[in-house]
């Protein structure tokens, strides 16, 4: 069971994304859900997060066509 769930919106940041969800998966508190949704990235965003879904349980995938910040977050919320 999750006692936290992390949303993180995705656009066009693949030059972040390691630093952002290696900070997310090194937390202390292990009891977290890590929900990325890509939305409509034009750059290797997708791939990359896709790639991370792989190698740890607690990391789902969403993608979407682009639809803003607060829609992606919205979706986030839902998903959790």
């Amino acid at each position: 069971m999750y006692k936290v769930s992390v949303i993180v919106p995705i656009y066009n940041k693949e030059k972040y994304l390691t630093r952002c969800i290696n900070s997310i998966i090194n937390q202390t508190l292990k009891e977290i859900e890590i929900i990325l949704i890509n939305d409509g990235s034009t750059d290797n965003s997708l791939d990359f997060i896709k790639n991370y879904e792989k190698i740890d349980s607690r990391i789902t995938v969403f993608s979407y066509k682009n639809e803003g910040l607060s829609e992606t977050r919205n979706k986030g919320i839902k998903l959790a």
